[in-house]
């Protein structure tokens, strides 16, 4: 007998489609019961991520984790809709859930008057989110993907201004042009298997015969790369860094999570699709996860380094993160460094997010040319005796200022990975599992490279931080002291409590990340749960 908790799973999707639809039915004159209905909404989302994530973290009788199938109808599979529920795919509704609180909060002090529709298009977009981590076959990933990207076209023209519409019609363009290599991805597949479900996929692929095999891998290939440009790898990746530069502070900030789906579905379907098992095709594609990943490191590294906005610095830093994620993950292929490597995805996730929003506090009451002008001055030398200002850097800072360099220091600290921030734990760990041998061999120059890569980036980032630090805290620039409310700064602090949690308790974060990334190099209990009757699904409060 099905129980109310069966029905958590869809209700991340139900639940913003209703908000977001009921609240453009309401004057934008009421933006504060807009706000307050979407925060709620937030709020009622994160409360299902955490009893997803609750329900998916035991160990059952045969040493698997549940994981919660939800058909549509109750169809069987694989002709159903179905939704999966499993510890990665909750983990990541519980991170979205987060990141939009943030934002939502930090919008509520001025962002949300500035444009239409601006709760509702929040709510659709986590819609499309949500839809994309629960997910169980790709034609609907393709429907979530587009319908968080329709929303994600408002948001970020969001606001409205010359340099906003110019770098969204660029990321309209590009975002198009992938959406069309997904549909012919997809096609390719579906023309050569009969199914796009995707644990049925992943019983079908090693079956494919040889002469059908070439069409079948050229589908795959189509479908990554329109997943590496959606998760902004090299060199697809020119658009990030500016869109994410010209959008609202709170928009840039949810949009941190975006670059991950990307990351998610790619690190997912490759797994289930071209694991170790899949025959004739295993593992195919992960030389250019790998390549594509530690070029996007390199690149964001370079962009980081020569960025004289910090604005563009926080975009560069997106590519950094996500460039490492799937580096790692698909060259060592072991359970232990994907762990490490998700670890580092909510952590660096979180910074990332907070200093989007951080950003747009330290550039208020700055002038538009101040950058510049400290870049001059670190040309030519503080010291110059025509610089009647060179006495001053050494100024109080007020107290306004003060909570936001405390701020950016927690920011650069995780994002750079020094020590004993949570940034540090996750590459810490990376390189611990990278040298411990369970990669299944000896450790290859692949291997060294990313260990390399992994100092780099954090010393690069370190230089990178510390330079727009000084420019933006220490400039002796003539500026006006920001005026900050509580709603801004509150989730700004939030999410650097989150990355907080993560170092004081990194042993049961790491626990959880163990587990998921056990299930996705393990795949067997997936398919088996998805292709399962309907009468013996797995159930929420852990039965059967």
């Amino acid at each position: 007998m099905t129980s109310w908790t069966d029905h958590l799973i869809i209700l991340p999707i139900l639940l913003p489609l209703f908000v977001g639809a009921v609240m453009l039915l309401i004057d934008e004159r009421y933006q504060q019961i807009k706000a307050f209905a979407n925060l709620a909404s937030i709020v009622m989302m994160g409360i299902i991520a955490l009893l997803l994530m609750r329900a998916a973290d035991v160990t059952t009788a045969t040493g698997t984790a549940p994981i919660a199938v939800y058909r549509l109808g109750d169809w069987p599979a694989p002709f159903a809709i179905v939704l999966v529920a499993d510890r990665l795919s909750a983990l990541m509704l519980a991170l979205t859930s987060v990141l939009a609180f943030a934002s939502t909060i930090f919008a509520t002090a001025r962002w949300h008057r500035v444009g239409a529709h601006f709760h509702s298009l929040m709510q659709f977009l986590l819609m499309g989110l949500n839809g994309a981590f629960l997910t169980g076959d790709l034609f609907n990933l393709f429907v979530f993907f587009e319908l968080l990207l329709a929303a994600s076209y408002g948001l970020v023209l969001h606001g409205s201004g010359q340099a906003r519409v110019r770098a969204g019609l660029q990321y309209i363009a590009i975002n198009l042009t992938a959406s069309v290599l997904f549909l012919i991805g997809v096609s390719l597949i579906y023309a050569v298997t009969g199914t796009l479900n995707m644990a049925d996929l992943a019983i079908r692929i090693p079956q494919v015969p040889t002469q059908d095999r070439a069409l079948l891998e050229a589908g795959a290939a189509i479908l990554g790369v329109a997943f590496m440009v959606k998760a902004g790898m090299w060199p697809l990746c020119f658009w990030l860094p500016t869109t994410y530069a010209a959008a609202a502070a709170p928009v840039a900030a949810i949009f941190a999570i975006m670059s991950k789906v990307g990351i998610y579905i790619l690190l997912r379907l490759s797994l289930l699709f071209f694991g170790a098992g899949s025959g004739a095709s295993a593992l195919f594609g992960s030389e250019w996860l790998v390549a594509a990943g530690i070029a996007t490191i390199l690149f964001g590294l370079i962009g980081a380094l020569a960025s004289q906005e910090i604005s563009r610095l926080a975009g560069y830093a997106v590519l950094v993160s996500s460039g490492t994620v799937l580096a790692v993950a698909a060259a060592a292929g072991t359970a232990a460094v994907t762990a490490s490597a998700l670890f580092y995805l909510v952590s660096s996730t979180l910074a990332i997010a907070a200093f989007f929003m951080l950003i747009e506090l330290l550039e208020r009451g700055r002038d538009p040319g101040a950058d510049m002008l400290a870049v001059t001055r670190e040309a030519y030398g503080e010291d110059m005796p025509d610089d009647p200002d060179a006495e001053e850097v050494g100024m109080v800072i007020p107290a306004s200022m003060a909570i936001l360099g405390w701020c950016f220091v927690g920011c650069a600290a995780v994002i750079a990975g020094l020590p004993p921030v949570s940034g540090f734990i996750a590459k810490f760990s990376m390189l611990t599992a990278l040298l411990s041998g369970d990669t299944g061999s000896s450790i290859t120059p692949l291997h060294w490279t990313l260990l390399a890569l992994l100092m780099l980036s954090g010393l690069t980032m370190l230089i990178a931080m510390t330079r727009a630090g000084i420019r933006t805290l220490w400039s002796p620039t003539e500026r006006a002291d920001p005026r900050i409310r509580l709603a801004e700064i509150v989730p700004i602090a939030l999410l650097l409590l989150g990355c907080a949690a993560m170092t004081v308790q990194p042993q049961a974060a790491m626990t959880y990340m163990q587990g998921a990334a056990k299930s996705l190099h393990t795949p067997a209990a997936y398919i088996d749960s998805v292709l399962a009757p309907a009468q013996t699904r797995v159930k929420l409060g852990g039965g059967s």
